[in-house]
């Protein structure tokens, strides 16, 4: 699955068009290196997503094509969230 679009379903960010731009800008890493919104994601990854002082970092544990809200926290756990 694209990154763009695991970040939109497993709610990390709301929509796809934001995803696609925060990894045009580099502000999203994978595995501590700068991917593209076409990166592959794979179970087991390490992803960062830092918006100013937001830095979100997770590891992929399950990649679906579709959740609803209750199910996409159990697409990651979280490693560090600065909020």
């Amino acid at each position: 699955m694209r990154l763009d679009k695991y970040l939109k379903v497993s709610r990390i960010i709301k929509r796809r068009t934001v995803a696609n731009e925060a990894c045009d800008k580099s502000y999203v890493t994978a595995n501590n290196r700068p991917v593209k919104a076409s990166y592959d994601v794979k179970i087991g990854d390490e992803i960062c997503v830092s918006f100013g002082n937001k830095k979100v970092q997770f590891k992929v544990l399950s990649i679906n094509e579709h959740s609803n809200k209750s199910d996409a926290t159990s697409m990651y756990e979280l490693i560090e969230d600065n909020q």
